[in-house]
């Protein structure tokens, strides 16, 4: 996640837009279900981005912020595009035409632990240290207890299942990239984010006009759905976490991924009445545990105190 680099304020307002933050992407996973009800995959994944492109767009020129210019820097937020938005919002489409909402969500959470991983790929220098290693091996058990891999993947086919995967993992390489490579650029996180996901949905376009809509039936529920979806989870959302940062900081911010998978659980089972068995929120919960540990959060070992 982008970070700003203003020192942090010390109050609590950063509070409210935290938990916004939280709900929304938490439901992100419902309102996918709700968009592949008259959307392909294609259609999900350019309907969140046209509609945060647009959100963010206009709140560029409201308050008055330039969108990058130059080829270089455009290519590389095309890349970031490709990696936050393009492909993950059609590869969790596509793993939720045949898993849940709540599966999605809990898988999610994997995120800082491939963040880490790629970071560790990205600098082949810099090795891995003890609680690392630790929270990785953690973490990932949490996934097989998640997946309940002693009794076979359940009625979850294996392809959506490493679908899921491949999302998160493209997640994970897009955070060490825009620091090398769009960071340094120095430009307000929201004109970037609104032209990464123009850059996204000019992308997409043509793939929606191919096969984007699945069905004519334009249920309301459905529509409201994909309109927070893109509104709120791909747009406004952003600007939420960014104000989390400058209140509270980018630790602070980015710990927003251990709230979004239990939004996700209680939203999948309270109104898809989806099916939660016992190991999918202990698995949750051993994930999040590994992340929390190879994020340094939850320190293994007391550290130093200078005396």
């Amino acid at each position: 996640m982008l970070s700003r680099s203003a020192t942090p304020k010390k109050n609590s307002q950063w509070a409210a837009p935290y938990l916004a933050v939280g709900v929304v992407w938490g439901c992100s996973f419902i309102f996918i279900k709700l968009g592949l009800e008259f959307l392909t995959p294609f259609g999900v994944a350019f309907g969140r981005c046209a509609l945060g492109a647009v959100t963010l767009l206009i709140v560029a020129r409201v308050q008055g912020f330039t969108l990058p210019q130059g080829r270089a820097i455009r290519f590389h937020l095309w890349i970031v595009a490709l990696l936050l938005n393009v492909f993950p919002g059609i590869l969790f489409a596509l793993a939720e035409t045949e898993v849940t909402s709540i599966l999605a969500g809990i898988i999610n959470a994997v995120t800082p632990l491939m963040t880490l991983i790629a970071i560790l790929v990205v600098n082949r220098e810099e090795k891995p240290k003890p609680f690392q290693i630790v929270g990785l091996a953690i973490g990932f058990s949490g996934v097989l207890i998640v997946l309940g891999a002693w009794k076979g993947l359940g009625d979850n086919p294996l392809w959506a299942i490493l679908v899921l995967l491949l999302a998160v993992t493209c997640y994970g390489f897009s955070f060490p990239y825009t620091r090398r490579f769009v960071m340094p650029y120095r430009l307000q996180p929201e004109s970037i984010v609104a032209m990464q996901l123009t850059l996204a949905a000019v992308t997409l376009l043509p793939f929606y006009l191919i096969d984007g809509i699945s069905s004519d039936n334009y249920s309301l529920g459905p529509v409201l759905g994909m309109l927070a979806l893109g509104i709120f989870g791909s747009g406004f959302a952003y600007l939420w976490n960014f104000r989390v940062m400058e209140l509270a900081g980018s630790a602070i911010a980015s710990s927003v991924t251990y709230l979004t998978p239990l939004v996700a659980v209680i939203v999948g089972l309270a109104f898809l009445n989806e099916h939660l068995t016992w190991h999918e929120p202990v698995g949750a919960l051993v994930v999040l545990l590994g992340a929390a540990i190879a994020q340094e959060r939850i320190p293994l070992r007391k550290r130093e105190t200078n005396r």
